[in-house]
Parts: C-alpha cells; structure tokens; sequence
C-alpha cells in the first residue's frame, strides 16, 4: 500500500478532482452552453479575489461590523452582469464590447491580464502551502491553501478553453468541487486534529477507539512536572515541551499512533500489537524525550529552526550561548485488554483507564519511566 506523505495529502483531493474532470471531458457527452458560466469577468475576479484573500490576514467575512467583503462580493455580482448584457439595452450601453476587444483584455483564451492574475494567486497559494515554508512558521499545511492552488488551476484551464462549453463547464465545476472539499478536509483538520501540537485530537481518538479488534494497546503519557516549567519559565515555554513532546511521539514506531489527550497527557494507541510487542517503543519514546535539550529563546535569539540546531549541536560552544538548556522527561503507562494488572478491562474505555492508572504508578516509581 503506498503511503502519501502528511505534508502531501492535501494536495491529493484537488489532482484527482482535475483528473476526473479531464476524463469526464474524454468519455462523458457535451455539455449544453447554458451550463458553461460567465467567461468575460471570471478570468479577473476569481483570481483576483484569491490573491487579497491570501495577501490579507485572516479576519472573517465580519470584523468590528465590517463587511466590506460583502459589498465587494455583491459589487463583483452587479458589474460582472453589467457586462453580460452589453449592448442588450440602453442602460448597459455598448462600451463594454470594444474595451473587452483591448488585447489585454481579449478573451478567449485568457486574456493577458487574467493570466498575470492567475500566475500571480497561484504562485502566492503555493508558497502559503509550501511545506518549507510552513515548517517556518510552526503551523500545519492548510487544505483551503492546497485548495485556492488547485481550483485555480481548474479555473486557469477552462478560461484558456472558454470556447468550448464543455471544457469551461467542466473545470468550472471542479474548480468549485476543489473548494468545497478543501474546506471540508479544513473542517476536519480543525475538529480532529490538536491546534499547538498538530497531533490527532481526542475526538479523532475516540473515532480510532471504536473501531479497535481485539488486540490493542493503549497507553497515556504525561509530561513531568509540567506545572513548574509553566510556573517557571511562562506558558510560552510550557506550549514549547508539549511540541516537543508531540513531535517525539509522533516518531513512535511499531505501528504506533500518537494523540493529545487533553492539557499535558498523550495517549499512543496500538491498534494490533502486544503489551509486551509494545514496551520496546514506549521505551524508546521515554529516552528519545529524555535525552533531547531544549534551547530556551532569549527575547534578542532568532528563533530561526537551524539557529537551534546549531546550539544544540556539538559546535555550540563556538556559536551564541542559549539563555538557558532545559530537561524534559515523561512517564508512560500502558495496557491491553486481559493482561495482568488490567483483567477486568474488556473495552477500550475500561483499557484507557487501566492505562492511566499505570501512568501513576510509573509516577509514583520516580517518573521518567514506563510502567504497566
């Protein structure tokens, strides 16, 4: 079975959706004219309004009682309608037809202006879903990014075959069908996956719970003293070792899956494993965590990613001190439906707990540890 990288996986909705569409056109029959849209405007506006949107912070369509989005959108309506009906009536007139001849305007295919337009959102939708780019700014890969690429370029390629109904009506759909499935993956994303850590959430947990056979493992993980580094050094610190954390579990092998739990804890979940199959991972996490140093930033420190590599790396002496190194551990319990120390736990509920009352016990036995 071929595995798609994370990072990737977005982008699969919108390659196959242009993929069906151009099939669609090479097996399926003609569409009628009338489903083919509005040509004239569509080559401006749609690209147009991607680019402000990507350039623009992230607002919502109504901030502070402004909604100038709106107004533009309903503005877009009116003049794109305008323009249909060029040379239909006396109000409509017939400027229209002869500034719509200008070369840069001609159209089809795209005109020269909606092209620049169209290089120009989605080169800017690539970069904002680049997964370089995104990896510096800390932040998952966004599908409604991934999204704004792909349907402009379904859109891109019905306006350069606008003449043909066909081709414009097909792409114009799957550049929509783009959309709505890149907002459904967004929806998804944010129900189901953890915001700080990019982890599955809880509920994307208890959806792997109830489909769990009769072999699993589930255990919990909690970061040690957790409350002092937040008391100590601030919360900004504290959100720093719970991604630390989140991305070392996330390394967890053996067909292990990691989740936030909820504040400080983790669960990882076997899905087909043996406790005993399953130690040798949790183990290896606990040291992985252990023996990694966390560079505390200064406030003057860039925060640039190979900036800390250096410091952690065995030339840091030679380059600019951390404020300070800080040590994480974490304490892991785990449990299987029937093993010993968890007989009466049948149900993935019922092993869950079994699993967080191991977690105290690898508490009580000095922490920094995995108990059973």
């Amino acid at each position: 079975m071929i595995k798609i990288p994370i990072s990737l996986r977005p982008a699969t909705a919108p390659v196959a959706i242009i993929a069906v569409a151009a099939l669609v056109l090479w097996l399926g029959p003609a569409l009628p004219p009338s489903l083919a849209g509005l040509k004239e405007t569509g080559a401006y506006f749609v690209p147009l309004n991607i680019l402000v949107a990507l350039l623009l912070s992230e607002r919502g369509v109504s901030y502070h009682g402004d909604h100038r989005w709106l107004f533009i959108a309903a503005g877009e309506l009116l003049l794109g309608a305008w323009i249909a009906s060029s040379g239909r009536s006396e109000l409509s007139g017939t400027a229209w037809q002869s500034l719509l001849e200008h070369r840069l305007l001609r159209s089809p295919p795209a005109p020269f202006l909606g092209r620049v337009l169209f290089c120009a959102a989605f080169a800017t939708a690539v970069w904002r879903a680049w997964p370089p780019h995104i990896a510096k700014q800390d932040r998952p890969v966004s599908p409604i990014a991934v999204g704004q690429a792909g349907a402009l370029a379904a859109f891109f390629i019905g306006c350069e075959w606008a003449a043909n109904h066909a081709v414009f009506g097909v792409f114009t759909a799957a550049a929509g069908a783009i959309l709505i499935v890149a907002m459904l993956q967004e929806s998804h994303r944010l129900a189901f996956n953890d915001e700080l850590t990019g982890l599955p959430g809880r509920r994307a947990l208890q959806e792997a719970m109830a489909g769990l056979g009769p072999t699993y493992v589930l255990a919990m993980a909690d970061v040690d003293h957790f409350k002092s580094f937040n008391d100590t050094h601030g919360h900004d610190i504290g959100d720093q070792v719970l991604k630390l954390v989140a991305a070392r579990l996330a390394e967890v092998e053996g067909g292990g899956r990691a989740f936030r739990y909820g504040g400080e804890e983790f669960t990882v979940l076997f899905a087909d494993a043996t406790l005993e199959e399953a130690m040798p991972h949790l183990e290896e996490i606990c040291a992985s965590v252990a023996a990694y140093r966390m560079a505390v930033r200064g406030e003057d420190r860039p925060k640039a990613r190979e900036q800390g590599e250096k410091l952690r790396g065995p030339g840091a002496e030679e380059t600019q001190a951390p404020d300070k190194i800080l040590s994480v551990t974490i304490s892991i319990g785990a449990a299987a439906p029937g093993d010993a120390g968890s007989e009466h736990a049948s149900t993935p509920a019922q092993v869950l707990k079994a699993a967080d009352e191991a977690l105290y016990r690898a508490k009580r036995g000095g922490r920094n540890r995995v108990s059973k």
